[in-house]
């Protein structure tokens, strides 16, 4: 594969909370992180060396392809094209289009440019991606073929804080949490990333039982058995670095077929349950399209019917919460049958779940958290929380 001698500069987004999940798996891949740059991050409210919602990095095209193919808690992987001062249309314009736009994009190619300003004498973010959108057909201008705008185009980020301009252009197409096994979905669903996300900071083995008993759509025992057999959350789906004139399809297929050789069937226990039978008939199909059919026992079951197989276990669970959930009489009650069922059985046991509510969690009766973050779950903020039992 061609690429330019300097490393490429590359940005990870995440949903905000889940950074210590994505900094395991970029431990894992042995990537370089990027110093922070104080003007960009001089109104972030974040702690010495601790960035919100994502990571940046610096490699090759090769760590990019590895990190959509393989980062389970990610959103997007951005590259950065470059950074300048910008206090003027005409000068936006012009340093744009001195980019290395034809490493990405192809003359013609539709585009789709979106446009964030904070702070900046530029401030009206259609004018700044409008002007962006010019800079990359003056760039193609002497081909004479111009990139249209369209939603389904190749994205463009740009970011004006503090007339600091920094201009991205996406590597993963849709959202990293599309895995393309997910078709059928029961109420509140979770979102892949945060499932495996969970999973990544509960601090489960992948050796040890684990148990959701308000599996829905199977999200999380699915994400479980795709991380214990070591397969890529990326592997069966399309990207959209795969359409740049500097993508090589040979050199894919070898990052692929190393990754192939790496998945190994588990033993592991991973079981699901849930009373309803239309989001157990659900979670089976969503397993059998992320070929765990056979690795996750699913069973229509009541909570009260619980019970542990082993002395020590995880439970990792995203049970039923919304945003008045701690004025409901029925999940007042669902919650103290849940932690009195804990207490009984399971102790040993870890528990990692979703909660909206400190106030419904506390009828668990299983004391504080020894952890916990905050997300959003489909907009609701909620915590991920951790407790021994």
């Amino acid at each position: 594969m061609t690429e330019p001698r300097n490393l490429l500069r590359f940005y990870v987004s995440c949903p905000p909370g889940l950074e210590p999940a994505l900094a395991l798996e970029y431990h894992a891949l042995n990537l370089v992180r990027c110093k922070r740059n104080p003007d960009q991050d001089a109104d972030l409210k974040t702690a010495p060396g601790e960035e919100k919602g994502g990571m940046e990095f610096e490699g090759s095209f090769e760590d990019i392809f590895r990190c959509n193919l393989y980062l389970r808690s990610a959103s997007r992987v951005s590259v950065r094209l470059g950074d300048f001062k910008a206090i003027g249309f005409a000068e936006l314009r012009k340093k744009a289009s001195k980019l290395d736009w034809s490493i990405f994009l192809r003359p013609g190619q539709p585009i789709h440019v979106q446009a964030v300003c904070h702070k900046s004498r530029l401030y009206h973010s259609d004018a700044v991606a409008e002007r962006v959108a010019g800079a990359v057909n003056d760039h193609f201008s002497p081909s004479g073929l111009s990139c249209t705008q369209s939603d389904r185009g190749q994205l463009i980020q740009v970011r004006l804080v503090n007339d600091l301009c920094t201009i991205s252009i996406d590597s993963s197409g849709d959202l990293l949490h599309r895995r393309g096994y997910r078709q059928a979905l029961a109420k509140a669903p979770l979102r892949e990333n945060i499932a495996a996300g969970m999973i990544l900071l509960s601090e489960w083995d992948q050796s040890s039982p684990l148990i959701d008993p308000f599996c829905g759509s199977g999200t999380i025992p699915i994400e479980a058995s795709l991380l214990a057999s070591r397969i890529p959350p990326g592997l069966a789906r399309e990207f959209q670095f795969q359409t740049w004139p500097v993508f090589d399809p040979v050199e894919w297929q070898q990052i692929v077929a190393q990754a192939k050789g790496a998945i190994q069937a588990h033993s592991t226990e991973i079981r699901a349950y849930d009373r309803d039978q239309g989001a157990v008939e659900m979670a089976k199909a969503n397993a059998a399209r992320a070929g765990q059919k056979d690795a996750v026992q699913f069973a229509v079951q009541a909570l009260s019917y619980l019970q542990p197989s082993h002395e020590a276990g995880w439970i990792i669970t995203n049970p039923p919460y919304g945003i008045r959930t701690s004025t409901s009489r029925d999940l007042r009650d669902l919650y103290a049958r849940f932690g009195a069922i804990l207490k009984e059985r399971f102790k040993n046991w870890g528990l990692c779940m979703i909660s909206s509510d400190d106030r419904l969690a506390a009828n668990l009766g299983i004391g504080s958290p020894s952890k916990e973050r905050s997300v959003s779950n489909g907009g609701i903020p909620v915590k991920i929380q951790q407790y021994k039992i």
